[in-house]
């Protein structure tokens, strides 16, 4: 399993190199599905939208721009909320299970309904 973002489907404007990575990661998984489905292992991706998480508040401050972002996407997002780490535990944690055993090659992407 990896993690990308969302930046790596959509882009992210002043982040290129960031979504640049990102977009590696995703096909990176998918071509590694392809390699690995037939040893029967899986391989899938999760592309996390906004996340609360402290990397977010530099020095444990939100900075204004920051805090302009954050407003912007909740106000976006049709569950009108930041993610938080436990919505990205709870998609790791379907994916290592035997659930999910028929997923692979794919992208996961809790956002709260932003990208769609």
């Amino acid at each position: 399993m990896s993690i990308s973002s969302t930046a790596g489907l959509e882009g992210a404007a002043g982040l290129v190199h960031y979504s640049a990575a990102k977009a590696g990661i995703v096909g990176f998984t998918k071509v590694l599905a392809q390699e690995l489905g037939p040893m029967g292992i899986t391989v899938n991706a999760i592309a996390p939208g906004l996340i609360d998480t402290p990397i977010l508040r530099r020095g444990g401050v939100l900075t204004e721009r920051m805090q302009k972002f954050i407003n912007m996407t909740v106000n976006r997002s049709p569950v009108r909320r930041a993610g938080v780490p436990d919505d990205i535990a709870a998609a790791c944690a379907y994916l290592a299970s035997a659930e999910a055993s028929f997923f692979t090659g794919q992208v996961m992407s809790p956002n709260g309904g932003m990208y769609m």
